[in-house]
């Protein structure tokens, strides 16, 4: 069940990552200023402080989204029964082994070439 609700919980993760940065970035600075990408064509479609108002509140969402899914997912990460040695062994004991020995038409690297 829990590798069903990975893939959706890991997107809607990176979605709410980037939706974060932008928010963020979109933010006037303390001075008041224009904000990364033109913020005070924002403040003209918001009003004076409506803009800050309505980013802030997108940034505290967004935070709490993000804040969820990363709790979640490393709870998810770590709630599997396999530890790593037992994937790995079990990816051992399908794959087929190489022998570990040198093939009869080649030469080791140690041994001098024959004059």
């Amino acid at each position: 069940m829990i590798e069903v609700l990975q893939t959706p919980l890991t997107v809607l993760h990176v979605l709410a990552c980037i939706i974060l940065i932008l928010v963020v970035l979109l933010q006037p600075g303390k001075g008041g200023g224009m904000g990364a990408f033109g913020g005070g064509g924002a403040q003209q479609v918001f009003g004076g402080r409506g803009a800050s108002n309505v980013l802030t509140k997108a940034t505290w969402v967004t935070a709490g989204v993000f804040f969820l899914s990363s709790v979640t997912l490393a709870y998810m990460s770590t709630s599997v029964d396999d530890s790593l040695q037992e994937k790995a062994e079990a990816e051992a004991e399908q794959k087929p082994t190489e022998p570990d020995s040198v093939k009869a038409d080649e030469k080791p690297d140690d041994e001098p070439a024959p004059e």
